[in-house]
């Protein structure tokens, strides 16, 4: 057995958990495996040139990881993703500029709009019941409104 042992060293395991991760993370595009796979990487390269023992390889690995989701996370806060829908996840801001219907009357500054096959509430200027007011802000998920 422990010939079995000598032939797989130390370096190929990290090379090969690299590897999967790599795989991992074209399967399952996160941007975040990617990171873990490179510390992975340089761990197996540095145990592939300097014989260390494996404790601290584990030590060298978890060190690179932070070291490296770190930096990943420093490169995506300073070189955004541009996106063609940037208020894809912000459904209130999406609505901003659009005409609704009011449903329950504005009395008071408050009341109820139809968007679309829902009902928000929203603050604005008095308005009657099926008058059409215009979006123009949103405080979390209620709507701020004005008269068309």
């Amino acid at each position: 057995m422990t010939a079995t042992l000598s032939l797989l060293q130390d370096h190929w395991g990290w090379l090969v958990f690299a590897a999967l991760l790599g795989i991992a993370e074209v399967m399952i595009p996160g941007v975040f495996l990617i990171w873990i796979a490179i510390a992975a990487a340089i761990t197996g390269l540095v145990a592939l040139a300097l014989p260390i023992a494996l404790p601290l390889q584990f030590l060298l690995f978890a060190a690179l990881s932070i070291a490296a989701v770190y930096a990943g996370r420093r490169w995506y806060v300073d070189n955004p993703v541009a996106s063609t829908d940037p208020l894809l996840n912000d459904r209130t801001a999406r609505l901003i500029g659009q005409t609704v219907t009011v449903v329950e009357p504005i009395v008071g500054g408050e009341g109820r709009v139809k968007v679309g096959d829902s009902v928000w509430t929203a603050t604005g200027a008095d308005a009657d019941a099926g008058a059409r007011v215009r979006v123009v802000g949103a405080d979390g998920t209620m709507l701020r409104v004005e008269g068309v």
